[in-house]
């Protein structure tokens, strides 16, 4: 195979997430983020692209590489849950500021962390999401420096974003960074720092939210008209913010806004969001890499009709699971100087009611994968996420179903993608 072959074959496998690292390892030159026909970001080879690269490519990517908090990280004050992995601590709480927990995401912890890191001087910047200004329902990266740069970039990116490819970027400044991203951001900033000594140099927090997945462009779209928005003339999307958990308001360009709410665009779960095949076999949406992980405490995983209506009803709290001793000093600082108020600890079970859907997908991630590779697929490799004791806890029956019925999706075509093009 040649190295743009072997490339493409893990978008080609649905692996890809889009993540960008893979352009910040091997350089514009070899490899190219692009917007395809079918709406994702996905890598497209160039010229200079070789086989070295292309290995370092396959040590680091979330799509084919997903591992949890490295060893080193671990210490005696670590427990480590079946489900909810290494744990420090698991708080709930919000911005202390108003204005922060409004127009962030439920409760805008995130946010608040990152001006905490600015203010306070912990470090020189955040790189991180806000909404892209070419298309508007996608995310791109960004980097902060201070507060309006902070509040520009708040509240949720649910579409395509390629949050790691202005690493090598941030990297040549030398300077101190935060990263907020998704866990498949997290992990793949972890494995490129096992080539990297600079990361771990640079990046003392890495924070992500808890992810369930994100929309296809084209099922987004879709959803879109249902309520009433024309995706061909989007100015911008705001998925959530401005309450909890906000509603979705779409801007057209002729100035023209429509609003609905969060159940009316995603539903109860997630059985409609069609997620992409990677998601679907997600080992870790929790962030078990991370430092700090902002979840979601709807008690059953979704809002009631009356919080998805009544914005005011909940101004919004999340869940910080604090896994490495980093995450919670940097929790507990932001909560000692005024930036987060802490209001309760809650423990793993609870946590199971706040995300069920989280606790059924970490359950049948390691028979999906084995169903993958029944059927001659690339699974990703895992490591210090228990899969298969947490497929054990669920019995034989289970495992054979899971993998089964991932095995007949993979030999139906139903995770393939084409060969990626910019489009």
């Amino acid at each position: 195979m040649t190295p743009a072959q072997r490339l493409n074959r893990i978008s080609e496998e649905g692996l890809c997430i889009g993540c960008g690292l893979c352009e910040a390892i091997a350089g514009k030159d070899a490899i190219q983020i692009a917007r395809t026909p079918e709406g994702a970001l996905r890598p497209i080879p160039q010229a200079g692209l070789d086989h070295a690269a292309v290995d370092q490519i396959y040590l680091t990517c979330p799509g084919t590489r997903m591992e949890g908090l490295p060893d080193r990280l671990l210490d005696t004050e670590t427990k480590t849950d079946l489900v909810w992995g290494p744990i420090h601590r698991i708080a709930v709480g919000h911005a202390s500021e108003e204005k922060v927990r409004f127009q962030g995401a439920t409760g805008g912890v995130l946010s608040a962390l990152a001006l905490y890191l600015l203010q306070e001087k912990q470090v020189d910047f955040i790189l991180h999401a806000r909404a892209s200004e070419k298309h508007p329902s996608f995310g791109e990266a960004t980097i902060s420096r201070t507060r309006a740069d902070v509040m520009a970039a708040a509240g949720s990116r649910y579409g395509p974003t390629a949050t790691l490819i202005g690493l090598e970027e941030a990297l040549q400044t030398g300077e101190r960074f935060a990263v907020i991203g998704t866990p498949c951001d997290i992990t793949g900033l972890r494995n490129a720092a096992t080539l990297d000594p600079r990361i771990d140099a640079q990046v003392p927090y890495m924070l992500a939210m808890v992810c369930g997945g994100f929309m296809e462009t084209p099922a987004f779209e879709k959803r879109l008209v249902a309520n009433g928005a024309d995706p061909t003339q989007l100015k911008s999307v705001r998925y959530r913010g401005y309450g909890c958990p906000g509603p979705t308001r779409v801007e057209h360009t002729d100035g023209s806004v429509v609003e609905f709410t969060y159940l009316d665009m995603w539903g109860e779960d997630d059985s409609a969001w069609s997620l992409p095949f990677r998601c679907k076999i997600c080992p870790d949406g929790i962030g078990e890499a991370c430092d700090v992980a902002a979840s979601d405490i709807w008690p059953g995983g979704a809002p009631t009709d009356e919080e998805a209506t009544n914005h005011s009803h909940d101004p919004g709290d999340n869940a910080l699971l604090m896994r490495s001793d980093a995450g919670r000093t940097l929790v507990e600082g932001a909560a000692r100087t005024g930036y987060l108020t802490l209001t309760e600890d809650v423990g793993p079970r609870q946590m199971d009611d706040f995300q069920p859907h989280q606790v059924k997908k970490k359950h049948a991630a390691w028979s999906r994968h084995m169903g993958i590779l029944a059927a001659g697929g690339m699974a990703p490799t895992t490591a210090r996420l228990r899969l298969p004791e947490l497929a054990a806890a669920r019995g034989p029956a289970d495992i054979k179903a899971q993998a089964s019925g991932t095995r007949n999706r993979v030999l139906a075509g139903k995770s393939r993608e084409t060969t990626p093009r910019e489009g």
